[in-house]
């Protein structure tokens, strides 16, 4: 409804943002780019002026019950894993188990994004993991950054990844700088995989084999796309 709008100047907090085009409103969060496109970001509408609450029709209670129902969401799965864990799993000894419960109980901020290709599938090789490509523009593609937001950035994720994943981002700024050697190899890897839009989530073994893949932003959130990511490792 409020795509594409622009506003002179936009306030959250302490942070003051001019130029700006508005991408998409959530429930919780407007996600605009700034300074004439030269930056994009979100902004949490509880933080907003109470203007632009109203103009963003901001409900504190519909809010507040989808950041709920996210962390609910993100307890259950972290408990489904580790009763999968207990179940399924082989007979662990005590250090094994204080390994799993740490990894399910991973948060979003726990997790690296490797851009060392043939490093992350060395170490896939020995944990027995699949690694997932992360083909993006961080710094100017509005589908990515509110993805990176709904999905990547959420703990749901992060438990699911930290059990079963080496993450690698292969990024293409335009503003952000970055080495040349980084730049070509992640051109080679656009190449490698076919790759030719963002985002692009490219699911492969430890040999580089591919899995599956993601063109594009895809609605319904971590759980939604840890669905798609275990269809893909297990065709």
């Amino acid at each position: 409804m409020h795509a594409d709008e622009q506003l002179p100047v936009l306030q959250a907090g302490a942070a003051i943002y001019s130029n700006v085009t508005v991408l998409s409103v959530s429930a919780t969060d407007v996600y605009f780019t700034y300074n004439n496109g030269r930056g994009m970001a979100n902004a949490k509408l509880k933080n907003l002026s109470p203007d632009l609450k109203k103009h963003f029709h901001y409900n504190p209670d519909i809010a507040s019950a989808t950041e709920q129902k996210q962390a609910l969401a993100n307890i259950q799965y972290r408990q489904a894993d580790h009763q999968a864990a207990d179940i399924y799993g082989p007979a662990a000894t005590p250090a094994d188990e204080s390994r799993i419960r740490t990894q399910t109980a991973a948060h979003a901020s726990d997790l690296t994004w490797s851009t060392d290709f043939d490093r992350a599938l060395s170490q896939a090789r020995t944990d027995g993991k699949m690694v997932l490509l992360h083909f993006t523009g961080s710094d100017w593609c509005p589908w990515c950054i509110k993805f990176d937001h709904e999905v990547l950035e959420t703990d749901q994720f992060a438990s699911y990844a930290q059990n079963k994943l080496e993450l690698v981002l292969v990024d293409f700024p335009r503003g952000k700088p970055q080495d040349d050697a980084l730049k070509q190899a992640n051109r080679a890897l656009a190449d490698r995989y076919h790759v030719t839009g963002y985002p692009t989530f490219v699911l492969v073994n430890y040999a580089g084999n591919e899995l599956g893949r993601q063109v594009g932003y895809r609605a319904g959130g971590p759980s939604a796309f840890v669905a798609e990511l275990e269809k893909f490792s297990s065709q």
